[in-house]
């Protein structure tokens, strides 16, 4: 049986089209002699009924990070604008790094090819900060909330620290366009 998981003028993310939708209509599929629907589908007004799989909540998909759920992971691709033997300063002559923060092997981060030509070395450290940001930001959460459950007993020095880890994962969470 099947339970609706959305409901008519809620804000979704439509997962196969990559766009945010209203639910029009919940349109639940009943089979004979049962008392509740077998699947629910959703009607958002983009030409087709979507289930609940294809959709995303507003607020499962404003989330920061996964909290090391999904992981974030470099690939290589082709540097398309240069010849491997024209990049031998390179740590990896003939690909650049991209930082995948999803499921598939596309979108997430990458660097302008002339960038990464000029200091390959930092763009290498930045992806493999990027890559690792979910897991840093899981860490600063849960470092500020041993220290939120021991202030009493920790020195001066490691409050000041969480004090600092505190405003950094404040500045995280916080959404710019509700600041201005």
């Amino acid at each position: 049986m099947a339970k609706a998981q959305y409901h008519k003028n809620q804000r979704v993310y439509v997962k196969t089209v990559g766009t945010w939708a209203l639910v029009e209509r919940v349109i639940p599929q009943w089979a004979k002699g049962l008392d509740e629907p077998i699947r629910i589908y959703y009607d958002v007004g983009l030409g087709r009924e979507f289930g609940a799989d294809e959709l995303q909540g507003e607020h499962s998909a404003t989330t920061q990070f996964d909290m090391g759920v999904t992981p974030w992971r470099i690939i290589r691709a082709r540097n398309k604008w240069q010849a491997p033997e024209d990049a031998s300063h390179h740590p990896y002559p003939g690909t650049y790094p991209v930082v995948v923060t999803g499921d598939t092997d596309w979108g997430g981060w990458r660097v302008p090819g002339a960038e990464y030509d000029l200091a390959p070395q930092k763009i290498e450290a930045q992806a493999r900060l990027i890559a690792n940001a979910g897991k840093l930001y899981a860490f600063a959460v849960a470092m500020l909330d041993a220290a939120k459950n021991e202030a009493e007993h920790l020195p001066d020095s490691m409050l000041e620290l969480a004090r600092d880890v505190a405003k950094i994962v404040k500045t995280i969470d916080s959404d710019p366009e509700s600041a201005a």
